[in-house]
């Protein structure tokens, strides 16, 4: 049965979605079957992949009915990785939701059908904590959080671990914080290196070795509809997310010997 990730930040601009399109493209260069699930109304993840952000049916057919994840799931043109792209109805979820049974609980029950399709299924959630992340945040069996190494970087990263303590006290006790991946890095700079010994305090044995630097390619990529791994390989934010999914990797067969 795959591993489902939700990648998460309610802080904007912390590179999110750049690691959800990329971490996938990679576990799926690795021979892994991949499923990215864009949960965000913003619709970054999809359009990243060059798909159009007005597409009639999604992620929010699929919460609502009478969708399914296989008949929505888009092919990216890399080999082993699916797109569940977000649609302009998403914007309302977080109101329409209210009224629904189980509407915590959405996106977990329909994943139930097509968990044993894929190895890893990511889920790139809305940078806030409404109800689409709490979807995606009790869908997950880990949490991955990016953080920008940046002075703002840490505001809020308090309530975040709040809120997924309360969902493992209340609705997901399983649920386990995979690591922090840093973004935007740039060893030159001292606050940088000030914001990686802080992140230890929050989650001490819980940070990414990997490390993602500021990078103009990886800003590009979105513009041409491609992943690093399809617009620039050879560049240095394409090789530092082939050592996340490597690592990624590592960690889940790591657990699974357990």
């Amino acid at each position: 049965m795959g591993k489902v990730i939700a990648i998460v930040n309610q802080k904007g601009g912390v590179g999110k979605t750049t690691t959800s399109v990329n971490l996938a493209a990679y576990l799926s260069k690795l021979g892994k079957s991949v499923l990215l699930v864009d949960l965000d109304p913003q619709a970054n993840a999809t359009s990243h992949l060059g798909f159009d952000r007005g597409a009639d049916r999604g992620v929010y057919e699929v919460l609502t009915g009478p969708e399914s994840f296989r008949e929505v799931s888009l092919e990216t043109g890399h080999d082993n990785f699916h797109l569940a792209p977000s649609t302009p109805s998403l914007a309302g979820a977080n109101v329409e939701f209210v009224s629904l049974d189980r509407r915590e609980f959405r996106l977990y029950d329909n994943l139930l059908d097509i968990k044993n399709n894929y190895d890893y299924i990511l889920i790139d959630n809305p940078p806030s904590l409404g109800l689409l992340t709490l979807n995606g945040l009790t869908a997950a069996d880990q949490v991955m959080i990016p953080v920008q190494a940046e002075y703002f970087a840490l505001e809020g990263l308090g309530q975040l671990v709040e809120t997924i303590n309360l969902i493992k006290e209340n609705l997901k006790p399983e649920l386990d914080v995979l690591g922090v991946v840093l973004t935007m890095y740039d060893s030159r700079y001292r606050l940088a290196n000030d914001v990686l010994r802080e992140l230890y305090n929050y989650f001490p044995n819980k940070i990414f070795r990997s490390v993602i630097p500021r990078s103009v390619r990886l800003s590009e990529a979105p513009s041409h509809g491609k992943s690093i791994l399809g617009y620039d390989p050879t560049s240095k934010g394409a090789k530092a997310y082939e050592r996340l999914a490597r690592e990624l990797v590592y960690l889940s067969e790591k657990d699974s010997q357990l």
